[in-house]
């Protein structure tokens, strides 16, 4: 009740002083019973169902939000899973149910680990489903992406030339592992400019957490970041639909790091940044907090417009 009332407060203060909100939340997740059970034993998490989500929406005076499916989590080389394929496949048959319930509020995307034997299998298979042919979300931290595993590589690009194929926008946790900590920085964005986004030329790819996972600083990410800074700055084709979300990791920065993020964020260009909350937050608060970046009214009010392909 104290978060609604909160949520309440900011939507009133923020339109008093002519904030617009967002038109959509780019960064969701519900977490079915069976994903709670599995989280439990490390984090002590409860279900998140659409419902609630909607609220959340409803109280920030956000029309969409885009549930990236958390199927993935089942494929985690950390965890053993009995039945594998068949938990990740009910997963997104759960996301796919549960945003069929707000056909003109939720979009849903499907996952998966993409060095999984039946990742393009299950890519087929979503691309068929009325809820999730959308979209894919991939998370290479959870997944244990290796860069410089030349398998590896092979295997995302498939995935990614396969969601081109169907027209499937891919939302992409490129961030490396931090446990088990695998090589991460500039050279790895390389490899992924190089050798794995131009195998998906004609959809939208955005890059979650501004190539971080989610928390700033991260100097790694950063060092990510540059690489499409200077292909931005350099006009490359490949990266013509390239966007990338602020999932929360704006919050709680010092002064001198929120005036970095600005400038990033600036150099990216504004056109190209989609904001996001992220599972169990409340959409108003991340966007209140997104607010102490010094950015121009212009700049949010862009950022606020932003509606990528997949969304219209």
């Amino acid at each position: 009740m104290r978060l609604s009332i909160l949520s309440a407060v900011f939507a009133l203060l923020f339109a008093s002083l002519g904030y617009g909100q967002p038109l959509a939340d780019h960064h969701q997740h519900l977490f079915s019973p069976a994903i709670a059970t599995l989280i439990s034993p490390i984090r002590p998490i409860s279900p998140i169902a659409p419902d609630g989500l909607v609220r959340l929406l409803d109280e920030a005076g956000i029309k969409r939000a885009v549930v990236l499916s958390v199927a993935y989590l089942f494929g985690s080389p950390e965890r053993t899973v009995e039945n594998e394929y068949e938990r990740v496949k009910a997963e997104n048959d759960w996301t796919s149910q549960q945003v069929a319930r707000f056909p003109g509020r939720l979009r849903g995307f499907c996952s998966f680990n993409p060095l999984r034997e039946y990742a393009l299998a299950e890519l087929a298979r979503c691309a068929k489903d009325q809820q999730l042919h959308y979209g894919l979300k991939l998370h290479f931290g959870n997944s244990a992406v290796d860069y410089h595993n030349a398998l590896h590589v092979k295997q995302v690009r498939d995935v990614f030339r396969a969601a081109n194929g169907y027209g499937m926008a891919i939302v992409v946790h490129m961030r490396a592992s931090v446990s088990p900590r695998i090589a991460y920085g500039r050279e790895e964005a390389l490899i992924f400019l190089n050798e794995i986004l131009p195998a998906a030329p004609d959809i939208p790819i955005q890059i979650a957490h501004l190539a971080g996972a989610g928390r700033y600083p991260d100097p790694e990410a950063d060092q990510a970041l540059s690489v499409f800074l200077e292909a931005i700055g350099n006009a490359d084709p490949r990266i013509q639909q390239l966007y990338f979300d602020v999932t929360p990791v704006f919050q709680d920065i010092p002064v001198d790091q929120a005036k970095l993020m600005a400038t990033g964020i600036r150099q990216l260009g504004v056109e190209r940044v989609l904001f996001g909350s992220d599972a169990g937050l409340s959409p108003q608060i991340a966007w209140t907090a997104f607010h102490q970046l010094p950015l121009t009214h212009e700049e949010f009010q862009t950022i606020a417009n932003n509606v990528p392909a997949y969304l219209r």
